[in-house]
Formats: structure tokens, sequence, C-alpha cells
């Protein structure tokens, strides 16, 4: 009896199983022979789980269905991460025959060179586009700005990318955050960059060799993180600061060649991270300054700033090194002001 009972769950564990893997996504022929194409592109490297006895759906860095059809058989996303045997170019041709895709991930796989593939192109409904920590080189294509009107993250950073940031960036309206940073960027920042991003806007293009000024219409741009640090940016960065700007948790802007007079700035309550270091800029720390409870870095080292480093209030305390370097600033944690 006991081993009648046993073979009865056995079988009804069974039939569950079978029962959740038919209910699931099977996989679009179409899809399947794209995702096959791009294993064959990479050589075979690192994809022994993608073949065709299992649905494309359940392979490991693809995903099948969408917000409203879940259960729907097309690819929307492709990852590949983490991996150093991979090698070659972006099989743009092979990509692009997932017509449904939404999210595309090259993530820490450094053996992957060569340019961002125009044939991604032909992938109209992108919301997310990450290639980063790769040998991809060359320019960043216009047609990301051109063609993917859905686009709402661009992740292109820690690669070997050269020329000028493309005005075309500005186009999506739902482009709200865009790192490009660690590349080999160069020209000045396209003024309407994230113009349309709305509440909240991230912007990270650090370690380039960016020039000119930072764009005035920046002002008007709701910025929660902006790191324009390392470049060669020169100018006024004021417009980053003001009252109206209540999203506004860190800026880093060291290491350029700023000039501009901090006495009247008015910093946002939610200003947590502030790295104005090794620039130009002149005037005085702002008195507000002392009442920044929720400050947690503060770097204006290497500037002309002068006059006392605000104290009081319930100012978090910072080393001399964040202050030094200076015109003539003095006061705690500085040398004592004698004037």
């Amino acid at each position: 009896m006991a081993r009648a009972v046993v073979l009865l769950l056995l079988a009804v564990a069974a039939l569950s199983c079978t029962s959740a893997a038919a209910s699931g996504p099977s996989c679009h022929a179409d899809d399947s022979a794209a995702l096959l194409a791009v294993k064959a592109a990479f050589n075979n490297a690192s994809f022994e789980y993608w073949t065709p006895e299992f649905p494309c759906c359940d392979w490991y860095g693809v995903d099948c269905g969408d917000d409203y059809l879940p259960s729907d058989d097309r690819v929307i996303n492709l990852a590949i991460t983490r991996d150093d045997n991979i090698t070659g170019t972006i099989p743009g041709d092979a990509i692009a025959g997932l017509t449904r895709l939404r999210y595309i991930t090259f993530f820490k796989v450094p053996g992957i060179t060569g340019p961002i593939p125009a044939a991604l192109a032909n992938i109209s409904g992108l919301r997310v586009l990450t290639i980063s920590h790769t040998a991809v080189s060359g320019p960043i294509p216009s047609f990301i700005g051109d063609k993917f009107t859905d686009l709402g993250i661009l992740d292109l950073s820690f690669n070997s990318l050269t020329g000028a940031i493309p005005a075309s960036l500005a186009k999506p309206p739902k482009l709200n955050s865009i790192d490009l940073s660690r590349n080999r960027l160069t020209g000045s920042i396209p003024r309407l960059l994230l113009s349309k991003a709305g509440q909240q806007a991230f912007l990270t293009m650090s370690h380039n060799n960016l020039t000119g000024r930072i764009p005035a219409e920046f002002g008007a741009v709701n910025f929660v993180q902006i790191d324009l640090s390392r470049n060669q940016l020169t100018g006024d960065a004021s417009m980053l600061f003001g009252s109206g700007k209540k999203e506004l948790v860190s800026a880093y802007l060291s290491r350029n060649a700023l000039s501009f007079n901090m006495s009247q700035l008015q910093l946002p309550e939610e200003l947590n991270f502030l790295d104005v270091s090794h620039n130009s800029i002149y005037g005085s720390i702002p008195a507000q300054m002392a009442n920044m409870t929720d400050m947690q870095l503060l770097n204006v080292s290497y500037n002309r700033l002068c006059g006392v480093v605000p104290t009081g209030g319930n100012m978090p305390s910072f080393d001399a090194y964040c202050f030094q370097h200076n015109k003539c600033l003095c006061g705690a944690p500085l040398s004592h002001c004698t004037h």
C-alpha cells in the first residue's frame, strides 16, 4: 500500500511539472533561429545550453513576454554578461532578428570588440541598451537617438568609444539615464541632452576628453545625479544648483577647468555628495553649507576659494584635505583665520 502511495505522488509531481512547463512561454521559431545565429557568431562559446532541445525562452540570458503578455513567446530581453570566453564583434544582423527585443545587455564581456553595429537600428522598440565593460570602439552611432524612440536607459560606459556625442541623443522622449563614462569621447556636450527627461535625470560622462562649456540648458533639467568629472570642461556650472533643484543628490564636477563664483550658490537640501575639486572656482563656500546635515561627501580642494569654512549647525565634519590648496580658505579644519 505504501509503495502505491509513493508511486501516485511521483506521478502527480510529474504531471505538475509537465503542466508548469507547458503553461510557460515556448519560443517563437524566428527568435530561436536568431539566437542560434548569435551563438554561431560567437563560435558557440559559453552557449552550450542554447540548444533546440529546450525552448529559447528558457535559455540563460533570455527572457520572453512583456508587461501585457507575460506568456508571449517572443524574446524581449537578451543579456550576455560576465564572460571572458566570448570574443568577436556584436552580431548586429543576428540580434536584429529579435524583432520584439526591448532590452539588450553586454556587460563585462571584455572580448567584445569593434563598433556598435548599424543593424541594431532595426530594433525600433528598444527601451534599455547596455554595452558596458567591453572593448567596443568607434563612435556612438546617431541612430541610437534617431531610431530608439522608446529608449529610457543608455549605458555605454567603460568601453573605447571615440568621437563626439551625437546631438541625436537628445531626441528620445523617454530617455532619462545616460552613462558614457570611461571612454575617449571628445567635443562638447549636446545642449539639449536629457531636456525631455521629466522629473528625474541621471547623467554620467566622467573620464573622457570632453571640452567646452556645460550647456546653459542643463539649468532646466531635473538632475538626481550628474557626474562630469575628469574632462576638460570650462566656464560656469552654477546652473546645476539652485533652490528649484529639489531632486539633486549628487554632483561630481572635479578635475575640469570650471570657473564660477561659489559664494551665491543655493545648494539643494537633498544634496548629499558634492565634489568640485581641482577646478578654478572662486568666491567663498556658502554659509548654508553649515546646515547641510545630510552631506556625506564634500570636496572643494584645489580651487581659488577664500573666506571661512562654514561651521556650526549639524553639518558633518570633513578632513582638512577636502578644503586644502585654495587661495585663502581658513578656519577649522584648516588653520586659524588671521584676517
